[in-house]
C-alpha cells in the first residue's frame, strides 16, 4: 500500500507578501552583473572559455543580502536573476566581437566602438527574452 502524500507547505505562504521587486534588489543585481560580466569577459578572452556565474551570484545574494541589506528570499531571487542575466549577456558579447574583427579589413574601427557594441548587446539580449 502506498503512503498518503504529505501536504506541501511552501516556503513563502500565500498569506504573506514579502518584498520582491525592489530598487535595492535591482541595483544589487545590476552591480553583480557588471562585476561578474567583467570577470567573464576577461576570463573568456584570456582562456577562451566561460563559466556561468549563477551559483556564485546566488550565494553572494543570499549571504551579503541578508547580512547588509536585510533582503527577503524573493529579493535574493531577483538579485540572482538580474546578475546572471547581465553576466550571460557579457558572455554573448565576448564571443561575437572577435567574429566582427574577422569581418573587418584589419582595422576593426567600424565595429569596435562603444555604441555599436551596446546596441548589439541590447538587441542580442532582447532576442533571448
Amino acid at each position: 500500500m502506498s503512503q498518503p502524500l504529505a501536504s506541501h507547505k511552501p516556503f513563502v505562504p500565500a498569506t504573506e507578501s514579502p518584498a520582491e521587486f525592489t530598487l535595492k534588489a535591482i541595483i544589487t543585481g545590476a552591480v553583480f552583473g557588471v562585476l561578474f560580466g567583467a570577470a567573464t569577459v576577461y576570463l573568456s578572452l584570456k582562456a577562451g572559455l566561460s563559466v556561468s556565474a549563477s551559483i556564485p551570484i546566488a550565494v553572494l545574494a543570499i549571504s551579503l543580502g541578508r547580512r547588509f541589506l536585510n533582503t527577503t528570499i524573493l529579493e535574493n531571487n531577483i538579485i540572482q536573476t538580474t546578475g546572471s542575466a547581465g553576466e550571460s549577456i557579457a558572455s554573448g558579447v565576448v564571443f561575437t566581437m572577435p567574429g566582427f574583427l574577422f569581418l573587418t579589413n584589419g582595422s576593426g574601427a567600424d565595429f569596435f566602438n562603444y555604441w555599436t557594441i551596446l546596441t548589439l548587446a541590447i538587441l542580442g539580449g532582447s532576442l533571448v527574452h
